[in-house]
């Protein structure tokens, strides 16, 4: 500092010191009504902060921020989305929150129980920006790259990439942290494919398993996330969290090589890091600091130093902070979308890995055109299908997969555990494989699925199954309607918990394919109008 900067910083302490003895005096003679000014607009105030953990970062500038206003923000830092909780409960003596975003509480306020009172927000005001996005390690990238059109990554190469084991990545809690769940709001809006705002028809399905398959690493908050991604390197190759976040990690020189950014293409949901009033009384102070918080040179330096985007246009971005955001997403309206997604998800340390039961019809009327959809269906769903939702919905590792192929009677069973692509091969290559039958015994196959689905359960506990039945004509061999249901009302509860979606195809009696739907909890996909491999793709996920 120059010999001019330290009079000059000498002559505005002294200045401080000098009010604060004249306010003092002021305070004894007139009985303490004045409050000291901190050199600001106003009086000292001291605000109560619910804060996002992540921002921590902010803290030296919280600091000149009191300096300047007279306002000393007391920050209790959580994650997001637990914050939010204890603003919903209303019980609390904040008289602000500042958090990465308000969506999680505003959805979640719109369904409050009956007597509870929710924090009310007096005012809302953003202060920065920044999306959710991915950062992946250099050779992981340049693989990606070179299969996606123009090397432009999107959320479906990165679900289809984790399916395969290729992306091993980390994600915070989504149900404690707000990068965590703004990143599978922003895959499941991908998977959607609607491009608007997710809906509950939407979620009906989980079509994230295979995603989620991929995810090996999590923390309840995203700074505990890039502690944990730093602190075991080799554990994951890709991180999803803010895109500050990210850049920072890369210049602190915590890892060997910096991660590359990827800004998805099918678009990114954008926290704006809101600074809510929940109190009036803390009015006056409140303008103070979103006054000082707002303004370009403050901006500037909250940029700089969190590499968080400014809200304020007057200030020139830094060049790691120009990709667009043309694409970002809309965020769910309806309290139940984000409840399922939340619940499909689910504890992100746990095993995730499903096993389907495929009843495929091969009797005589199977030959031909009808076989050949039916193989193309499961190459689809092996990876040969490259579209966005085919890629969300392909067989993931891990996933369990039983083929049982039926005529009147079963006829053949093989069962894979999906490692690679050697697993999917033997698969697909046991539906290729010939062999039909002269009749059709529909009830009878089915039985038989839940002698294999009951066995699963009863040596594995807790997983999620499902049955898919495929066939193109009515029941004329083996036993009736009454017997299976019958044997299936005898068996253990989660047995009779496991849904059965019948494929509607060629000449398959609808009335008898929606008795199975009916009896056993799940619904009939029609394939007549579509395709195999559509209908397939329909009830992925659908447990």
């Amino acid at each position: 500092m120059t010999a001019r900067g330290i009079m000059t910083a000498r002559g505005a302490m002294a200045a401080r010191g000098l009010r604060a003895a004249l306010c003092l005096v002021l305070l004894a003679a007139l009985g303490g009504l004045v409050s000291c000014s901190g050199g600001g607009d106003g009086p000292d105030t001291t605000l109560h902060v619910l804060a996002s953990d992540e921002l921590t970062d902010m803290r030296p500038l919280l600091d000149q921020l009191r300096q300047d206003t007279g306002v000393r923000l007391d920050m209790d830092y959580r994650a997001t989305n637990d914050a939010s909780d204890t603003l919903l409960t209303g019980r609390h003596s904040y008289d602000l929150a500042w958090l990465s975003s308000d969506r999680y509480f505003r959805l979640k306020a719109k369904k409050a129980a009956a007597g509870s009172h929710p924090a009310t927000v007096v005012q809302s005001t953003s202060i920065m920006r920044s999306p959710v996005v991915v950062g992946l390690t250099r050779d992981v990238a340049r693989t990606l790259r070179a299969k996606a059109p123009g090397g432009r990554l999107s959320w479906a190469d990165l679900a289809d990439a984790a399916a395969t084991g290729t992306v091993r990545f980390g994600m915070a809690d989504p149900r404690h942290s707000n990068s965590g769940l703004s990143a599978l709001v922003g895959v499941a809006t991908a998977a959607a494919g609607t491009g608007s705002a997710l809906r509950p028809q939407d979620v009906s399905c989980d079509r994230l398993r295979g995603f989620r398959s991929g995810q090996t690493l999590t923390a309840e908050s995203s700074h505990a996330l890039l502690d944990s991604f730093a602190e075991h390197p080799g554990r994951t190759n890709a991180l999803i969290t803010y895109e500050s976040e990210l850049l920072t990690l890369n210049a602190s020189g915590r890892l060997k090589q910096p991660l590359e950014i990827v800004h998805p293409a099918d678009g990114m949901v954008l926290s704006d890091y809101p600074l809510l009033l929940l109190d009036q009384r803390g009015r006056d102070a409140y303008d103070r600091v979103v006054k000082w918080l707002t303004a370009a040179d403050h901006q500037r330096e909250i940029m700089r130093r969190t590499l968080r985007r400014p809200v304020s246009t007057e200030v020139p971005r830094d060049p790691r902070l120009t990709a667009p955001l043309d694409n970002a997403l809309y965020f769910p309206d309806d309290p139940a979308v984000l409840d399922r997604l939340l619940a499909d998800y689910g504890d992100p340390r746990r095993r995730v890995a499903d096993q389907v039961i495929f009843l495929l019809d091969f009797s005589a009327s199977m030959r031909g055109s009808r076989t050949t959809a039916l193989r193309a269906a499961f190459a689809g769903l092996s990876g040969a299908d490259s579209s966005a939702t085919g890629k969300f919905v392909r067989f993931y590792q891990g996933e369990k997969l039983t083929v049982i192929r039926f005529g009147g009677r079963p006829l053949d069973e093989r069962t894979v555990t999906v490692h690679g692509d050697a697993d999917l091969r033997a698969l697909t290559d046991f539906v290729a494989d010939g062999g039909y039958d002269g009749s059709t015994a529909v009830w009878s196959a089915l039985d038989h699925g839940y002698g294999a689905a009951e066995t699963t359960l009863r040596e594995d506990p807790g997983r999620a199954v499902a049955v898919v039945l495929m066939t193109d004509g009515e029941n004329n061999a083996g036993i009736d309607r009454a017997t299976f249901v019958s044997r299936y009302r005898a068996r253990p509860a989660d047995a009779r918990a496991v849904h059965t979606y019948p494929v509607h195809f060629g000449d398959a009696d609808a009335t008898e394919l929606r008795q199975v739907a009916s009896v056993t909890g799940g619904r009939m996909v029609d394939a007549r109008h579509s395709s195999l491999s559509t209908a397939f793709k329909e009830i992925r996920g659908c447990s």
